[in-house]
């Protein structure tokens, strides 16, 4: 099962809009973990399996603020072999 790791970028000035962006994140179909950027806390990072990055960002602009989709990737998992 191939994971995929968004990067959006939303303009949150206020800790009351990194709380709501953040269970925005949260809540959406097939998002396993949410996290800011560690550089840039305007940056939300999102790992999951088949999440919408389109969606997430349209509804992250309409309920938040203005943002951005940055980056799509697809993680690719390791295989332990023991």
């Amino acid at each position: 099962m191939l994971q995929q790791r968004i990067v959006i970028e939303v303009q949150m000035r206020s800790r009351k809009r990194r709380a709501k962006a953040m269970k925005i994140a949260a809540v959406a179909d097939g998002v396993n973990s949410v996290a800011f950027n560690e550089e840039n806390r305007d940056q939300i990072v999102v790992i999951g399996h088949g999440v919408d990055p389109v969606g997430l960002a349209l509804s992250l602009r309409k309920k938040v603020g203005h943002a951005t989709l940055l980056n799509v990737e697809e993680l690719v998992e390791q295989a332990e072999d023991e």
